[in-house]
């Protein structure tokens, strides 16, 4: 410390400021100089955030009263600093640039209230979109993955992140990169889907362009927790590691590898009776010595008092503490319980030394210091009130800020603040309403998104519902069909804040599917019954349903889910499912309309799939989404109009039977259809499925190279032409089958897709170049390893519609393989016209 000291005193007298101010330096050795001059307390206050609600009025932020935790008095605990705000946007209505405002001042007061002015970092929820009233709700997770496009999810993430920074708030949870392992887990919908290399590249995708708009990403849940026993919320993760290491940990590598990301959050969970908040192997051993992460360890929340709560592994808080902290968390979120007094007493028992302590506090400093937070020039202001005179009023509840005469403007000039009561006055009546968090261009993206992840499961050619074929009446029928939220899933901020304020409005327009279809029918008379509740058991509105469907020319039937949390909902966090049937009596509901023999047309604004009974084989179409977003009845609309042509993919699979769980298409040959179980876990509709309204032809395989040692690479290529009237979409999945392996394998697993938007008669040729290292797996001795041996390259349609298969052989020794072999095979796509 010594050194550090003296350091320090040479860099403040040559520079006139402290050497961790220095924005010029590099950042750890700014974290390591700082560390050095901190009290004990005033390390561990880095090392926790403070649960805060933004003042509806621009004021300082308040403790947030929750029932798992008694909020603890700001005044008492900025002396010795703040590591983070938690959710100040994200945990009660408030407009945004007043809560911009509100966030600015309380980070003054932050500053001002320890020795050494530094501020706390704010984090946000940003699931499907930045978590605050009046900003956008995109399409959830399942969405993402349904159109099979990372680019258009970066090009989301990148605009999330921005209106995040708009703000003032520097780090987002999210992405969730938990792969599904048993659909009826409430979560679902948080996640990408079933399968590790899609979840990888979208979610990585994400993370990149959360990240280039200066937002620090967080990846959830590391690791294991879609995986809890029968779909439970929190319940004990029984898997192999073998499996943990094949399924469940590969879109984490990916992303820490590929994505710059520089958080990441423990899971809830337990694995073979290790919880991963105290699971060193998984948290330092192979997060940060294997992979090179370097960023910060956060919890999920409450997830460090857990240990000794729910997992018992701890017998008080301040052995929680030292358990998680010596495992590599870092930040205890959402506010202190377990890093504070706890942790202090700890130390001074002797169960964690202070070097541990050092560790994470170091790790905290140097994000603060790549963030700006500890530049000599740092200034609260943020972006969105850069072009107001908020930055110089000083309201009510702020006589305790730093400098509060002579404050920065907008135009960077030094000015006096008006008095107190005109200043507060003036700022609120003048700000409110002027921070747009849902833009044109916001809103246009979201429909772009909603669109392409918008699935044709079945059509016996109803559809589109264009020119001719548009129905004079038109019978909307079902739960969904006139409810505005019908899109959003659990952690969109109307249903997860709003719905605890019913009298404030949603802050972003929902049009309900009604609404939608009229606007895209103008022509037809579209009538609505609701039929039944989502969950409810009466069946009173059947006859009535069945009545108005008899004299329409075409039923739409509205069916899904409805989020919300722990038990509030049929899906969504703590929501899980007994079965994968249709929630409360909406399959009862959907056969009495099959019953009535009007074309029927069935739509699912849903979180998870679900069994369809008999409409899987016997409805005119099966159009599904997953919670679209704000923009998502009218995407709906449009593709059932034609004027969108549909171009989503399965994420998941449709299971045919709803009991026949878990199951995903990402099973050994007895984890399918055996002769051995009268239980047959077949999709309805597999994994990548999803059909378009014009048709195309693949021919032409070609394999320039059928042999590679296991060092080496394939190379194989098809031609997809479009043969229909129409342009459409098709994905060409790549699935690598392994016949015969050391150890039981997947029957088959996706390596790679592409999108291909043709024209009528346009005609595309896909070259794949596929390395060995896609062929790798955890062998018997726990090291990846490459076999030789026979291989499939299957260039598919769905994990179900294999088109052309390409035979190709591994030769050679065994190879073993580590995080630094390649995770991509390389797509080259031609293009040309065919009369």
């Amino acid at each position: 410390m010594t050194g550090h000291v003296s350091v320090q005193t040479e860099h403040t007298e040559t520079t006139g400021v402290p050497l961790w101010r220095d924005a010029a330096r590099d950042p750890g050795e700014r974290a390591d100089a700082l560390l050095a001059e901190m009290t004990l307390e005033e390390k561990t206050a880095q090392l926790f955030g403070v649960w805060v609600g933004a003042s509806a009025e621009g004021a300082e932020v308040a403790p947030h009263q929750h029932d798992m935790e008694e909020p603890a008095p700001l005044e008492d605990l900025l002396p010795h600093g703040l590591g983070q705000l938690t959710r100040p946007f994200g945990t009660t209505p408030v407009d945004p640039a007043l809560g911009a405002l509100s966030l600015l001042r309380t980070q003054r007061r932050i500053a001002a209230a320890n020795r050494f002015g530094i501020p706390a970092l704010a984090h946000e929820e940003c699931l499907a979109g930045f978590a605050a009233w009046g900003a956008t709700a995109y399409p959830v997770p399942l969405s993402w993955g349904a159109t099979f496009n990372p680019g258009l999810i970066q090009e989301m993430a990148a605009a999330i992140g921005r209106d995040l920074r708009a703000v003032g708030v520097h780090q987002g949870l999210a992405p969730v990169l938990d792969v599904v392992r048993d659909a009826r887990w409430g979560r679902v919908e948080e996640t990408i889907g079933e399968d590790p290399y899609l979840v990888g590249t979208i979610g990585t995708a994400y993370v990149r362009g959360l990240e280039s708009a200066g937002v620090v990403a967080t990846l959830k849940h590391f690791a294991g927790y879609s995986a809890s026993r029968a779909g439970r919320n929190l319940a004990p993760v029984g898997m192999g590691a073998r499996e943990r290491a094949d399924v469940i940990l590969p879109p984490f590598e990916m992303a820490v590898r590929e994505g710059g990301v520089r958080s990441v959050m423990h899971a809830y969970t337990d694995t073979d009776g290790i919880p991963s908040a105290a699971d060193e192997r998984l948290l330092t051993g192979l997060l940060r010595d294997a992979w090179g992460f370097e960023g910060t360890v956060v919890a999920d929340y409450f997830g460090i008092a857990f240990l000794q709560t729910l997992h018992g592994i701890a017998g008080s808080l301040g052995e929680a503490a030292a358990a998680a902290l010596t495992a590599g968390v870092d930040v205890e979120l959402p506010t202190v319980k377990a890093f504070g007094a706890p942790l202090r007493a700890a130390l001074a028992e002797g169960l964690i030394p202070e070097a541990v302590v050092d560790r994470a506090v170091r790790r905290v400093l140097r994000q603060k210091a790549q963030l700006g937070l500890l530049d000599a020039d740092w200034d609260p202001t943020p972006p969105a009130l850069a072009a107001t005179d908020a930055a110089a009023a000083d309201g009510h509840g702020t006589a305790d800020l730093r400098d509060t005469g002579a404050l920065r403007t907008a135009a960077g000039r030094r000015t006096t603040a008006e008095p107190p009561d005109t200043a507060a006055l003036r700022t609120t009546a003048d700000l409110r309403g002027t921070v747009d968090l849902d833009t044109a261009d916001n809103r246009a993206l979201a429909r772009r998104i909603a669109e392409q992840a918008v699935i044709l499961l079945r059509n016996d050619g109803t559809l589109p519902l264009a020119d001719d074929r548009t129905p004079a009446r038109i019978a909307l029928i079902g739960p969904n069909a006139a409810t505005p939220t019908a899109v959003l899933g659990c952690y969109a901020f109307p249903v997860h804040v709003g719905s605890q304020h019913p009298h404030v409005p949603a802050g972003i327009e929902l049009p309900t599917l009604h609404e939608a279809l009229a606007v895209e029918f103008p022509e037809s008379e579209v009538v609505t019954a609701t039929g039944c509740d989502i969950e409810g058991a009466g069946t009173d509105g059947f006859a009535a349903a069945a009545e108005l469907a008899r004299g329409a020319d075409l039923v739409i039937a509205a069916l899904g889910d409805r989020a919300g949390l722990f038990g509030r909902g049929s899906s969504g966090e703590g929501c899980d499912a007994g079965s994968l049937a249709l929630p409360g009596v909406q399959q009862q509901l959907l056969d009495t309309l099959l019953d009535t023999g009007t074309p029927l047309v069935v739509t699912l604004l849903a979180g998870r799939p679900y069994a369809l009974g008999r409409a899987a084989s016997e409805a005119a179409a099966v159009v599904q989404t997953f919670f679209p977003g704000e923009e998502g009845t009218t995407a709906l609309a449009s593709v059932l109009s034609g004027r969108v042509a549909p171009s989503g993919r399965l994420p998941v699979s449709v299971p045919r039977l709803p009991d026949a769980q878990p199951s995903t298409y990402l099973a050994p040959r007895l984890g399918h259809s055996t002769e051995v179980s009268n239980v047959d876990p077949s999709p309805a509709f597999g994994f990548g499925h999803g059909l378009t309204y014009t048709t195309f032809h693949w021919s032409d395989l070609v394999i320039a190279r059928e042999e590679a040692d296991t060092g080496g690479e394939f190379e194989a290529a098809c031609t997809v032409r479009n043969t229909g009237t129409r342009r459409g979409t098709e994905v060409v999945q790549l699935y690598l089958h392994d016949p015969v392996a050391s150890v039981v394998q997947p029957v088959q697993r996706l390596v790679g897709y592409v999108r291909l938007d043709l024209a009528p008669g346009e005609a595309a040729q896909v070259h794949a170049t596929v390395p060995a290292d896609l062929a790798s797996f955890t062998g018997r001795d726990g090291h990846r390893i490459v076999e030789p041996g026979d291989l499939e390259l299957r260039f598919s349609a769905s994990s179900t519609d294999p088109r052309l298969t390409a035979r190709v052989r591994l030769t050679g020794p065994v190879r073993t393989v580590d995080h630094r072999r390649r995770l991509h095979a390389d797509f080259r796509v031609t293009r040309r016209q065919v009369r």
